[in-house]
């Protein structure tokens, strides 16, 4: 057994516990931007799961879609918002003009990010027990 994608996974989750944190001391951007990652982490995980190397990418749609060309049902994933999770990414990290990433985000815009990539890694959890 490979504990490569297991280890993807746990620090999926680790990131997402990060984010909670960030966002509970008010640290939104933060949290956006480790929610981010640990839906992409768990997505790579499902990826090393089957056999295959990740593709070097952040964008959540690919690499959904990476997933899907396997056979894998991604349903539940095509429905998240995941766009724009991947845009956080970016958005949460690098100053785009004179407004700091740390006065982007609201509560509801972080809620959202964190509940996305719960939801991330709930779906593959639930496809690595079958």
């Amino acid at each position: 057994m490979n504990a490569r994608p297991k280890a993807w996974l746990s620090q999926a989750e680790n990131d997402l516990a990060l984010a909670r944190l960030a966002c509970e001391n008010g640290h939104l951007a933060q949290a956006c931007f480790f929610a981010s990652q640990a839906a992409g982490k768990a997505l790579k995980s499902a990826l090393l799961e089957l056999g295959l190397e990740p593709p070097h990418t952040h964008v959540l749609t690919d690499l959904t879609a990476a997933l899907s060309a396997t056979g894998l049902d991604v349903a539940a994933l095509e429905r998240l918002p995941l766009r724009r999770l991947s845009r956080m990414a970016v958005t949460s990290l690098y100053p785009m003009d004179a407004t700091p990433p740390s006065e982007l985000f609201d509560r509801d815009e972080t809620d959202q990010a964190l509940d996305t990539a719960a939801a991330v890694i709930r779906a593959l959890r639930t496809c690595d027990q079958h």
